[in-house]
């Protein structure tokens, strides 16, 4: 379900039961999900993909553990923060609940998107420098370009047809190129979070738009979908 670096040691994968913990957090890439999973082996911060398309609450279930490993990252007071991470190879959700006051204070005030762990922060963008202001061109000769009843044409050359404007492209030709290969979309669609963050969390945005809502139990989305109680 996520990306591996060389720091990290492969095991088996062992299957447990516990519970994932889901924050959503809203920061300058947009809203971003963080889960905290406690079971037998411990507690772990989990920054899956696959948890991007999850609604903030507490889910039981079982979870496949693929790596177990120590995250170190510079937070904004310039000292170090580390934590245990653990990636997952998939898991099979019970029910959900949602979070109470001390578990939604539980997470750390500025939590890190996984998108600037995954890409770096980037610097903000140097703003343009503003061009010099052109001289305002005459009244008249503006009335008279725009005047529809004032011919403008060059004598001996034929006026050019008429054209009606015509939009860029449309919305279905946008979901297309976004949905890749799952466009068109069913009434069910499975999204793969091995795909670019970015990419994902916008398929996740615009199937919100379109009717559909994510059944977490089967993990797709359908749009006659319902958050099912636990």
């Amino acid at each position: 379900m996520a990306a591996t670096s060389a720091s990290e040691t492969s095991v088996s994968p062992i299957v447990v039961p516990g519970q994932l913990t889901l924050r959503t957090i809203h920061g300058r890439n947009g809203k971003f999900n963080v889960g905290k999973l406690e079971c037998q082996l411990g507690k772990f911060t989990i920054k899956d993909a696959e948890l991007e398309q999850y609604p903030e609450g507490k889910y039981r279930g079982e979870f496949v553990l693929r790596y177990i490993f120590l995250k170190g990252y510079p937070v904004s007071d310039g000292s170090m923060r580390f934590e245990m991470r653990a990636n997952l190879d998939g898991m099979t959700l019970f029910g959900i609940d949602k979070l109470s006051k001390a578990e939604v204070h539980s997470f750390a005030p500025q939590e890190v998107d996984p998108l600037d762990e995954e890409q770096g922060t980037q610097p903000a963008a140097t703003p343009a420098k503003p061009t010099k202001a052109s001289k305002p061109a005459n009244p008249a000769s503006v009335q008279a370009l725009s005047d529809p009843l004032v011919d403008t044409t060059p004598f001996g050359v034929d006026a050019p047809p008429t054209v009606a404007p015509t939009s860029s492209g449309s919305a279905e030709d946008g979901d297309a190129a976004l949905f890749g290969i799952l466009w068109p979309l069913g009434e069910s669609v499975k999204l793969d979070s091995t795909i670019d963050r970015r990419t994902l969390r916008a398929q996740i945005a615009r199937l919100g738009e379109l009717g559909y809502a994510l059944d977490f139990k089967t993990q797709e989305w359908s749009r006659e979908a319902e958050l099912q109680p636990a």
